[in-house]
């Protein structure tokens, strides 16, 4: 009989007979992390608790584009700095990702780089990190080649790449087949049908552009392993016609099944299991807060329980091997709507009243 040797947590009955359902066994990793190794974060606004946990563990977390010391960090984070491995701000989609390595890479800025509010010029594919704008276009073109410099810096010296799947949904140009991480004119730009399309990804898409990003960031750095994550936090709006209960659960399916499927294929890559920590039905909800949107503190806590779990070296070096009960400082209050540095929560303001 196939299923009599199997382990408990194979069971659902026997992980449901658990205090905690068995969390230990949701992940077994392919590869270690060790506190030696320079380990990068870069994605969507959950993945954001990665780095911070990395940071006050001292446990490797690699930032090739830091605030200058004398910067508060509460201002540096407005800014872009000490959230990620670099100022990249939010990178919610795998195509966003690969235009990102591939700009990088080969130091290209792309036409209609700079959108205009208010006389002021914002970098289109990280809008949010100059909250006031530039004074420019030149000054932007100027900002972002010295940030891929930095960004292509930092895939060259990284040993782990966190990256954490957020969204299918982005907004494109089809003239050159540019995506953005924010639809124009929700922070800067103006919308014009004729210059910018909806672009929901499908599986082979987000499939494809995981192979793609594996195979170029390893031609540059054979080293390089990956680990991928989905971000559990639901939709704040979706322009795919659906109810953003279907959009959500659709984009997040693609997601994970992409994300586990890459690991499965390709040595070095693993997936860790945050989306279903948070979602799942054994936790009945109990992580999200009121808005049933942002994750509560509680939840993050769990899933780096986990994580650090998995890792027995970083464990023993950060905690003396019991578990992490004292959470680096929140980023945000994560009571309301405006969780983490998060431009897609922005799109809840141009919600009817």
């Amino acid at each position: 009989m196939p299923y009599r040797n199997l382990p408990d947590h194979a069971f659902w009955r026997l992980c449901r007979d658990a205090e905690d359902f068995d969390i230990l066994n949701l992940f077994s990793p392919s590869f270690q992390i060790t506190p030696d190794m320079k380990v990068g974060t870069i994605g969507s606004c959950f993945a954001q608790h990665i780095g911070r946990y990395l940071k006050a563990a001292n446990a490797g977390f690699y930032d090739a584009e830091p605030a200058p010391s004398s910067v508060p960090d509460t201002i540096a984070k407005k800014y872009g700095f000490n959230i990620f491995s670099a100022r990249y701000g939010n990178v919610y989609t795998t195509r966003q990702f690969l235009q990102l390595i591939e700009d990088s890479l080969s130091n290209t800025i792309p036409n209609g780089v700079a959108w205009e509010k208010d006389g002021r010029f914002y970098d289109a594919f990280r809008p949010g990190v100059e909250p006031g704008g530039l004074d420019s276009r030149s000054h932007v073109r100027e900002a972002r080649r010295a940030h891929l410099r930095n960004v292509a810096g930092l895939f060259a010296e990284l040993d782990v790449l966190v990256f954490t799947l957020g969204l299918t949904e982005t907004w494109m140009t089809p003239a050159n087949g540019r995506v953005f991480p924010t639809a124009p004119g929700t922070i800067a730009g103006k919308y014009d049908p004729d210059a910018f399309v909806f672009w929901n990804m499908r599986y082979p898409d987000v499939r494809a552009d995981l192979d793609d990003i594996i195979a170029q960031l390893r031609a540059v750095n054979p080293k390089l392993k990956f680990l991928f994550t989905v971000s559990p936090v639901p939709l704040t709006a979706t322009a795919s016609g659906h109810h953003v209960l279907q959009a959500t659960t659709y984009s997040k399916s693609v997601l994970r099944a992409a994300a586990a499927d890459a690991a499965t294929d390709h040595d070095g890559v693993d997936y860790f299991p945050s989306y279903e920590i948070i979602t799942g039905a054994p936790f009945a909800g109990q992580f999200y807060e009121e808005n049933l949107r942002s994750v509560k503190e509680e939840g993050v806590d769990t899933v780096m329980y986990l994580f650090f779990a998995s890792y027995k070296s970083l464990m023993d070096q950060s905690f003396g091997g019991g578990k992490p009960v004292v959470a680096p400082a929140p980023i945000a209050d994560t009571s309301g709507d405006d969780d983490l540095i998060c431009e897609e929560a922005m799109l809840d303001a141009f919600a009817k009243s």
